[in-house]
């Protein structure tokens, strides 16, 4: 008499096995997390103890529940909803002038030995001037508005990505492009097929370096000179004392380079999946 055989409950064929797979994918996320928040939790909650006993200073660091009523009122008030949305749009603005040319530039300096030789050093001589350092000049040059701001993000947001993709194009192995030529590929799908696939991971972390330091181009740029703007109302909010708006406006910048950073990490994964690479123990 024939017994029919029930597919194993751990198969990937099964239904079953498949949703156990989803739920420990799922749990394996959540851990993830878990851990990631459990710092930021017991500093929060260490923070507040100390302020409630007042072992420290109210006035240099208010507690997280002040600043989060501060963040409360601002949003209720549409002062912090206004100010974001124009820190929003001066930051995508700088990283998108200054990316794109850093990745053009960084193309060219890579493909040919020339352009390197003309370009390069200048483009190194420029990098090392200081953020604070060229804002004055800036402001001299293009006054306050947005023009001086969105440049001072974008010279920010330009050098990780130019070395990065001189990088990455410089990384291929040369091997590839024997195999290419081999192939008959023209110079436009040599690009296409190889180099760019290849610098791909260089050029991914030149932008979430970039997101970084847009960020912090921003800050710079309203701190110096501003009307408006997260950096703008920290400033103000420091001349009257308004401690708690201060760190408002320090976990507003801190939560949206984690957010942005977090998008291109998610990039990588959607691209990068064909790499086989170390993911740590």
């Amino acid at each position: 008499m024939s017994q029919s055989v029930s597919p194993a409950p751990g198969l990937p064929g099964s239904r079953k096995g498949l949703l156990t797979e989803q739920q420990l994918r799922s749990r394996q996320r959540l851990a993830r997390i878990g851990l990631g928040s459990l710092v930021p939790i017991l500093v929060l909650a260490l923070w507040q103890v100390l302020g409630d006993l007042g072992i420290i200073s109210s006035l240099l660091f208010p507690t997280p529940l002040r600043i989060a009523q501060a963040a409360v009122r601002l949003a209720q008030t549409g002062e912090l909803g206004d100010n974001l949305k124009i820190s929003v749009l001066r930051a995508l603005g700088g990283f998108a002038l200054g990316a794109s040319l850093g990745l053009a530039f960084g193309i060219l300096v890579g493909l040919f030995r020339q352009t390197e030789r003309a370009l390069d050093p200048t483009v190194q001589m420029i990098r090392m001037v200081p953020h604070l350092a060229i804002a004055p000049l800036f402001i001299l040059w293009f006054g306050i508005g947005e023009t001086s701001k969105v440049l001072l993000i974008a010279k920010g947001a330009f050098f990780p990505l130019y070395i990065n993709a001189y990088m990455g194009i410089r990384g291929v192995d040369n091997r590839l492009f024997d195999v290419t030529r081999v192939l008959g590929f023209s110079r436009w799908k040599q690009i296409m097929r190889l180099i760019i696939p290849a610098a791909l991971p260089n050029i991914l972390l030149g932008v979430r370096i970039s997101l970084g330091v847009s960020w912090l181009g921003l800050v710079v740029a309203e701190l110096m000179g501003s009307t408006a703007g997260i950096g703008y109302l920290m400033s103000d909010a420091r001349q009257f004392s308004k401690t708690p708006i201060v760190f408002v406006g320090i976990l507003i910048f801190a939560s949206f380079g984690i957010l942005s950073d977090a998008l291109v990490r998610l990039l990588e994964r959607k691209w990068l999946s064909w790499r086989d690479s170390y993911q740590g123990r």
